[in-house]
């Protein structure tokens, strides 16, 4: 329970990497806000449950919605968890999307939607629980970049540029707020087990699986121990990295 009195925002936490991150997180003694979007009255039905499955663990949950991309929403969304627990302690910005296909087929659209809710997100949300972790004088900050934005992945131009954006971010934040006691890391998964990888060939998963080391994809269990530890008082002097969680793909 080495969180314990700790508040935890994780955003997109509705299914996914983001389930995974917040029931661990709560797991260890978190208060846990479950971000989600209201696009699909399924994201409210999940956080729902990912709310219940923590209560049911012991730990104290809310759901929290905002589209990451508005930042009048994200300022909403952080006061609203201050109001009701009194700080933010710790952020997971895991919201995302992938509009893929090759950059002279991309449309406009597609680049700004990427952009926005993955880029984007990560800053507003930032922004806005930092004010908390400044005042308190501690906070945790991990940002979900991905190996795509470490050596670029085929078809994800607007997805790798966000997830490389998102490196340049983490270490800049880490230099500004490191001396209030805040430590900004990024993790970056390689391929990970995820409705979002699910839809892609079985023959291209295959391939992707043997480009790794220990000859397997990972889950969103694997990605969330990483970030519980970032999370944690353990990690203190850790601040401005990215860890790779893509079982030695990036070799």
């Amino acid at each position: 329970m080495e969180l314990e009195g700790k508040v935890a925002l994780v955003t997109g936490a509705s299914r996914g990497m983001g389930r995974a991150i917040a029931l661990k997180l709560g797991s260890m003694g978190a208060k846990v806000a479950v971000n989600y979007v209201a696009v699909d009255p399924q994201n409210e039905v999940d956080a729902r449950d990912v709310v219940a499955e923590l209560e049911q663990i012991g730990s104290q949950a809310m759901a929290v919605e905002a589209d990451v991309r508005d930042g009048e929403a994200v300022k909403k969304m952080t006061d609203a968890i201050v109001e009701q627990w009194g700080a933010i302690h710790i952020l997971i910005n895991n919201a995302g999307i992938t509009k893929d296909t090759l950059l002279l087929r991309m449309s406009e659209q597609q680049w700004d939607d990427v952009i926005d809710i993955n880029l984007r997100g990560t800053f507003l949300c930032t922004k806005h629980a930092l004010r908390s972790m400044i005042r308190q004088g501690w906070g945790r900050i991990v940002s979900l970049s991905s190996i795509a934005g470490v050596v670029g992945n085929h078809g994800q131009t607007n997805y790798s540029a966000s997830k490389a954006g998102i490196i340049g971010f983490t270490k800049r934040v880490a230099r500004e707020v490191g001396s209030r006691g805040i430590t900004v890391n990024a993790v970056a998964p390689g391929f990970i087990r995820t409705a979002m990888t699910d839809v892609l060939p079985e023959e291209s998963q295959k391939r992707i699986v043997e480009m790794t080391s220990v000859q397997r994809a990972g889950t969103p269990a694997d990605v969330a121990e990483a970030i519980a530890f970032l999370a944690s008082e353990r990690a203190s002097y850790i601040t401005g990295q990215v860890l790779g969680i893509d079982g030695g793909m990036g070799l």
